[in-house]
């Protein structure tokens, strides 16, 4: 239908179009580039005749043209135009030649393609008059304007959605909510096409729409969250004015109803109950209850409290603010002998409430908790609970300090134990009877020792004794009038030997250990052995001192220097307690002015003129002095036993190496021997052997020409080993008598030649055969190195050959 009315209206308009060419023939528009034809151009000819120009009309094409053939849009002509074809029009511009075509002869132009004007609204192009022959341009080029002429082919269309609006539930009829806009295509200046007006497809029973404003209002004021939180209206736009034949678009407008305080706190439950042991300490949960509210976000803030008077001392209310639970607490210790079921009245009631919904109803709600106190075994309770006990010092062993008493809590009532935890009695000052609890004296009280006993008491079931109890007493030690009094400090004076009488010497004061509640009283006399004494008086000032004045006129330090003055002190028991001390007078010369100078006693003198930093120098020298002669004795001792091991150095064995290569038989002078001989006093060890013949080493022979032969010594047969026996033993016996220096061990290798010499050994040590069955004449053929030992071989065999003989 809406097709057929679209070519209804394109016919029309092309009548028009054609009524309007008709009546305008004869009008002469001149484009924006017209040639010299306008009124006032100077080339006018000849008579006055306007020079010929363009002729046509304002351009129309109608958009969406569906026809068939090219859509007639308009003709252009000169006047200059006969008709007989000599005049060739062109256009160029916008679309010439592929939309817009024209007859060469006739101007006629035609849309060859359809159009949109909501794509383009005109096209501008420029038409040209040419001379067919000699293709001179016989018109000015002319710019002229083909405009899309519209037809409702756009529905109106939401840009902007999805489009989602809130308003709160139980707002008034007509509030606004949001506003929705819908965009038309088509021309708004050319008839009712783009004119759109609005209406409610779904969704009228809650919500409207201003036709000309697109505005959403509410329609109803019963809208509740609670029962419906989401609507969704379907908008819809139609151009045309909303008349029969215009188009139309829709959008789906989403409203969210938002929630307001509108519902109380309401308890599922009437009552609830719950169950905790007595002996949960104080702030233990028992249970949590939770009121509903159908509201959401802070609307279901609530607050919980306690309304009977029981259940607020009991018990304690708070509120869970993640979960908006009533969290239920122990305020008070439970007892269940005393109270076995508490009940508690527990109100809910909103934090934010709307005065707008007051009229609603009250905003809380209440419901009851019964809580039930479960029965334990629980240890005994002292009672009553002092922990101040008193006692008298003087109190005999076994006295009884008093008496604590616990009983067991429980239906049951177990019999009850007691004892003393010891880690606060560790030296066992008291004692306590297991059955009765009373508290005795274990050893002799001492007040001015300890004044005060801390001990724990325990008290526990006698067939449980994890069932315990504990009990902190103090216990007070009461004074008893035990110290006599005494004097201050041991007082000395001294006296003026020029004293009057009457003189005050010395004040005297007191101390005593006790405290008596009445505070102290001290009375001071001369003690009975000094009722003789006629040179000093006292005084009792009654302020708990007294004071010693002289008695006669001046002192003579050459008749007596010291006056000893002893004082009888008692206090005001009861029992009254006293005892004596003694004041020392020393007499002393004195200046004009009464200044102690000088006193008989050189211990006085030395005391008042010495000060204690003195005497530690003092003592600190002597003990300097002291170290440095211990040090000296030290060193000495130290060197005579350095001196006495280098003694007993050569009485050890000595290795002396030499790694030089000798000078062969010529160098006999490499060496000097007696650097060896002299370690060994071989005449020594041979004379202290008892003698001999002077083959045997006796005191006839040369010890010097002994030990050059050294080298040719041969071993006899009948050797004897004594000496060296007897030196050995000798010098272990020196070495195991003298305590100062450790024992020396010497460990001594001797090395053979090997059997790959070519050249035999010409140590004798191995030797055990006679001289006379060695030959050394092989000696003399190894060469000349060789030739003085050779010769001393030689020799010492010829020796030994003439002996012989």
């Amino acid at each position: 239908m809406a097709q057929g009315l679209q070519g209804c209206l394109c016919t029309m308009l092309l009548l028009l179009c054609a009524m309007q060419e008709l009546g305008c023939w004869a009008m002469h528009t001149a484009g924006q580039g017209s040639g010299p034809g306008e009124p006032g151009d100077p080339a006018l000819l000849a008579g006055g005749r306007v020079k010929r120009g363009w002729v046509w009309n304002q351009f129309f094409v109608v958009e969406e043209y569906t026809g068939t053939e090219p859509l007639y849009v308009g003709k252009i002509h000169s006047d200059s135009d006969e008709g007989d074809g000599s005049i060739k029009y062109t256009i160029s511009g916008e679309g010439a030649g592929t939309i817009f075509l024209i007859d060469e002869i006739t101007g006629d132009i035609h849309a060859t393609e359809r159009l949109d004007r909501e794509q383009k609204t005109f096209y501008t192009l420029r038409a040209q008059a040419r001379d067919r022959q000699t293709d001179q341009l016989l018109e000015p080029e002319s710019e002229f304007i083909i405009k899309v002429q519209d037809i409702n082919d756009s529905e109106p269309r939401f840009l902007e959605g999805p489009y989602i609006g809130s308003v709160a539930e139980l707002s008034p009829v007509g509030t606004s909510v949001m506003q929705v806009m819908a965009s038309d295509a088509d021309d708004p200046t050319y008839g009712s096409s783009a004119r759109v007006v609005y209406s409610v497809l779904e969704g009228e029973q809650h919500f409207t729409v201003d036709s000309k404003t697109g505005v959403i209002r509410t329609a109803v004021a019963d809208l509740d969250r609670e029962t419906q939180d989401r609507y969704e209206v379907v908008i819809r736009a139609t151009d045309m004015a909303g008349q029969l034949g215009g188009l139309s678009g829709s959008t789906t407008v989403t409203i969210v109803v938002t929630d307001v305080n509108d519902n109380p706190p309401r308890f599922p439950q009437k009552m609830y109950q719950f169950s905790i042991v007595e002996t949960a300490p104080v702030g233990t949960a028992i249970g949590r209850v939770k009121a509903e509210d159908s509201d959401v976000g802070e609307n279901t803030d609530m607050t919980y409290q306690v309304k009977d008077e029981e259940g607020v001392e009991m018990f304690k209310v708070t509120t869970d603010s993640n979960t908006q639970e009533a969290v239920i607490t122990v305020q008070k210790p439970l007892d269940y002998e005393s109270k076995k079921v508490h009940t508690v009245v527990v109100e809910a009631l909103n934090k934010f409430v709307d005065p707008r919904f007051v009229d609603l109803g009250t905003f809380r709600d209440q419901t009851i908790v019964r809580v039930s106190v479960l029965d334990v075994d629980e240890p005994p309770e002292f009672r009553p609970p002092s922990n101040l006990l008193e006692v008298q010092e003087d109190a005999h062993v076994g006295s009884v300090v008093g008496v604590v008493t616990a009983l067991d809590p429980d239906t049951a009532n177990h019999p009850v134990r007691y004892a003393i935890d010891r880690s606060t009695d560790a030296e066992r000052i008291f004692d306590i009877d297991a059955k009765t609890g009373a508290i005795v004296t274990g050893k002799v009280l001492d007040r001015e020792t300890a004044g005060w006993h801390n001990i724990t008491v325990l008290a526990m079931e006698a067939d449980n004794h994890s069932q315990v109890s504990r009990a902190s007493l103090r216990i007070r030690i009461l004074d008893v009038n035990d110290n006599p009094p005494e004097l201050a400090t041991p007082y000395e004076a001294a006296v003026c030997e020029d004293a009057k009488p009457g003189q005050l010497i010395q004040t005297i004061s007191v101390v005593d250990r006790d405290e008596p509640q009445s505070g102290h009283r001290f009375y001071f006399t001369l003690a009975p052995e000094a009722t003789n004494n006629h040179h000093f008086s006292l005084l009792d000032i009654q302020d708990n001192t007294a004071a010693v004045h002289t008695q006669r006129v001046g002192f003579n330090r050459q008749e007596q220097d010291v006056y000893l003055l002893p004082i009888l002190v008692v206090d005001s028991g009861p029992p009254a307690l006293s005892s004596t001390g003694t004041l020392t007078i020393r007499v002393c010369g004195c200046d004009s002015t009464g200044a102690i100078q000088s006193c008989n006693s050189t211990a006085y003198v030395v005391s008042a003129t010495l000060s204690p930093g003195a005497l530690i120098a003092l003592l600190v020298c002597v003990l300097i002095l002291v170290v440095l002669v211990l040090l000296i004795l030290t060193l000495k001792r130290h060197h005579k036993s350095h001196l006495t091991s280098e003694e007993d150095e050569d009485m050890r064995d000595n290795v002396i190496k030499y790694n030089d290569e000798g000078g062969g038989e010529q160098d006999t002078e490499a060496y000097d021997m007696s650097a060896l001989r002299s370690l060994y006093d071989f005449s020594e060890i041979k004379a202290g052997d008892g003698g001999g013949g002077p083959g045997e080493g006796g005191p006839g022979r040369n010890p010097a020409s002994e030990l050059h032969a050294l080298p040719q010594w041969v071993q006899s047969p009948d050797l004897d080993f004594s000496v060296f026996r007897d030196y050995i033993c000798r010098k272990v016996e020196q070495a195991d008598e003298d305590l100062s220096v450790p024992p020396y061990d010497s460990f001594q290798t001797y090395a053979f030649e090997g059997s790959d010499s070519p050249v035999p050994s010409l140590s004798s040590i191995n030797t055990w055969s006679s001289g006379s069955e060695q030959d050394f004449s092989y000696l003399g053929g190894w060469g000349p190195r060789f030739r003085q030992l050779a010769a001393l071989y030689a020799g010492r065999r010829g020796g030994e050959d003439s002996e012989e003989s």
